[in-house]
Formats: C-alpha cells, sequence, structure tokens
C-alpha cells in the first residue's frame, strides 16, 4: 500500500486548484490510503534561517506551529504531490512557506520516494510554469524522487473555470499510474 500526500496550496477551498486535486485523489487505486493537506488552513509560519534545527539532534524546529503535523506527516509520507496554484509565476504564498521550512534535517529521513505536481495558473502564457517547474525538479534531483508527472492548467482563473477542462482527466489517469 502506498500513503500519498498531496499538499494543496490554495487558500480557495473550492477553487480550481481544490478541484484538480479532487480529480487527482479520485483516480488514486484503493491500494493507496492519501491524506489531502490543505496547506492554506495551517498555521505555518516562514523559515527564520536560523538554522536551529541543524544543530541540535532531534532537528526540531525553533518555532512551534502545525509544521510540526506536516514533518510527522511526511515521516510517513511515500509519494508526495504538490498542488499550487500560480501567483506571480511561482507557488502561492502559504505553500511556500511551507517548502521553505523543509530546509531541516529531517526531510532526510522522510520515506518518500515518489512526487507530482499540480499546477493552475490563469494566464496563458507558454511560459508560465517555468519558475515552478525548475524548481520541482531541482528537488526531484536533490531527493533523487521519481517523477511521476505533471497536470499543468493554463487558462483558468475564476472558481469553477476548471470544469469540463481535460486536465481533471489527466489528474486522474496521472493519479492511476502510481
Amino acid at each position: 500500500m502506498g500513503r500519498v500526500t498531496v499538499l494543496m496550496g490554495s487558500p480557495r477551498p473550492n477553487g480550481n486548484t481544490a478541484k484538480l486535486v479532487e480529480a487527482f485523489v479520485g483516480g488514486l487505486g484503493p491500494q493507496h490510503s492519501v491524506e489531502v493537506v490543505n496547506v492554506a488552513k495551517l498555521g505555518i509560519q516562514p523559515c527564520r534561517g536560523c538554522n536551529f534545527c541543524f544543530k541540535n539532534s532531534e532537528h526540531r524546529c525553533s518555532q512551534h506551529d502545525d509544521m510540526e503535523q506536516v514533518y510527522a506527516l511526511l515521516s510517513k509520507t511515500d509519494v508526495l504531490v504538490v498542488a499550487t496554484p500560480v501567483y506571480f509565476y511561482s507557488i502561492s504564498a502559504q505553500l511556500k512557506a511551507l517548502v521553505d521550512r523543509l530546509h531541516n534535517p529531517l526531510r532526510d529521513s522522510f520515506p518518500i520516494f515518489k512526487m507530482a505536481l499540480l499546477a493552475v495558473g490563469a494566464a496563458t502564457l507558454p511560459n508560465l510554469f517555468d519558475s515552478i517547474l525548475c524548481q520541482y525538479h531541482l528537488c526531484l534531483e536533490f531527493f533523487h524522487l521519481d517523477d511521476c508527472g505533471t497536470v499543468l492548467v493554463r487558462g483558468v482563473k475564476e472558481a469553477g473555470d476548471i470544469e469540463g477542462n481535460l486536465a481533471l482527466v489527466e489528474a486522474k489517469n496521472l493519479a492511476s499510474k502510481i
């Protein structure tokens, strides 16, 4: 059984990113357990760059917030899925705070071996996802993770714009291959 964690970085609980996540989760087989984390509902402070986590044997962060729950969850995750709206050619601020807090030696103990990316943007520019894809591929390389794939959606802005979009089928198909 695979343990799949989806980090959903949209502050809109019924927005287009959430709909894409729902499609993805719907495509997972019964052999997987899945947990969707709505990052916007968590109280996660940005990394302070203090390196306290590198200086103590338990690698505890100097901040005691909801990131402790995320560390615990990731310590039991096999497949990580990052889902984000695109805000000014990057991931959401909520998700960025979480990602930066993974600058912690605990990350090296996580059993994650695969990762996927779901991203939704309002613009239709051909290079809309370039900076996000660069960061994604650097993470794959740095952590030696297998790439499960990406679903990148352009031209959806208002909540519900993704309805009927082929990307929903793509997300379901991507999940079925995990």
